[in-house]
């Protein structure tokens, strides 16, 4: 990294006020999110550093630091990233790496204001955990900090990933409820709503193909709003003769909305879920359910991460994680 680069630097290059950089580099108001952005481009391509920043990496730990980014509704609703950041911390511990993470509340997300550490230039890196707007990961990702996606993908973007084999996965749910002699199969998940759902989705497809069966569009349910938080489930007019479910939490209210209609599971409907955590245990019954490699994925992302602060290519732009089918009472086979 650069030394002596200083605020001045930047704004001689660009051609504007040092008033106008430390109000960018602070977050402060008084400059539009275009020469913000192009502000703190700038200033990681001249290698700048505030003081605080660089007092903070080395009294903290005298090495990096990875910012995480992860949308509200996700970490409030979804176990699923409590433990992957869990899982996050266990494997950045030991390599002296320290992990600060920002939930990003639908505010900020809207307005592309961007995390207090990002602006003053305090992480290295940054993992967007989960699905997040597109707006706001490109605006983030023009600090020009090395970054990946962890739990999605983005079409739009060329950015690293690390995903669950989703397709994979969710063919073998329904596979398996496939080989218990019911045909009739309908999925849980908004599929518009994130890259894991849309590829499960996908998954639930292939294999009523491959089966000679059509997917039905009335049996495709949603199950979360445009904010991306969950909504009460609505069972079709037609009832199928189990459901496949986005992810385990949906599957354990599908379950007590089926019971409310007088409906049992699995004598009457089959439900399976996805991930296999809490959810698919305190269900009762219990949910056949994906397994995500939780411990992997972060494993995974931590070496990517690794490598891309030292300036080295990745080994693989998108690493898939393969989990584990759990066949458990949710699917058990009709009498």
């Amino acid at each position: 990294m650069a030394k002596g680069v200083r605020m001045a630097d930047i704004a001689e290059k660009l051609g504007i006020s040092i008033v106008s950089v430390s109000k960018a580099l602070a977050g402060k108001d008084g400059v539009s999110e275009e020469m913000r952005a192009k502000i703190l481009s700038t200033a990681e391509e001249l290698g700048y550093r505030s003081p605080a920043a660089k007092a903070t990496a080395t009294q903290q730990t005298g090495g990096q630091i990875i910012g995480v980014l992860v949308a509200d509704h996700f970490f409030n609703e979804n176990t699923f990233y409590s433990n992957l950041y869990r899982a996050i911390l266990q494997h950045s511990a030991p390599q002296g790496i320290s992990v600060a993470m920002e939930i990003v509340f639908p505010q900020a997300e809207q307005s592309c204001t961007m995390p207090t550490f990002l602006v003053n230039r305090k992480v290295d890196g940054l993992i967007f955990m989960g699905e997040i707007d597109h707006r706001y990961m490109s605006t983030a990702a023009q600090s020009g900090l090395p970054f990946l996606l962890l739990d999605f993908y983005d079409d739009a973007i060329a950015a690293d990933c690390v995903l669950s084999d989703n397709v994979s996965g969710a063919y073998q749910l329904t596979e398996t409820i496939l080989r218990t002699g019911r045909r009739e199969i309908a999925f849980v998940g908004s599929v518009n709503a994130t890259s894991s759902i849309m590829d499960r989705y996908l998954g639930y497809t292939k294999a009523l193909l491959r089966a000679g069966l059509e997917p039905r569009a009335d049996w495709r349910l949603e199950d979360r709003g445009a904010d991306g938080r969950f909504i009460p489930l609505t069972l079709p007019q037609q009832m199928p003769q189990a459901f496949v479910c986005s992810c385990d939490e949906v599957a354990y209210n599908l379950v007590e909305t089926l019971r409310r209609a007088g409906y049992r599971v699995p004598q009457d409907v089959a439900v399976a879920g996805y991930d296999d955590f809490r959810y698919s245990t305190i269900c009762d019954p219990p949910l056949t359910s994906y397994r995500v490699d939780v411990d992997s994925m972060a494993a995974a992302a931590m070496d990517q991460m690794r490598r891309k602060m030292a300036r080295k290519h990745s080994l693989a732009p998108t690493i898939m994680v393969p989990g584990a089918l759990v066949v458990r009472e949710s699917t058990a086979k009709q009498d």
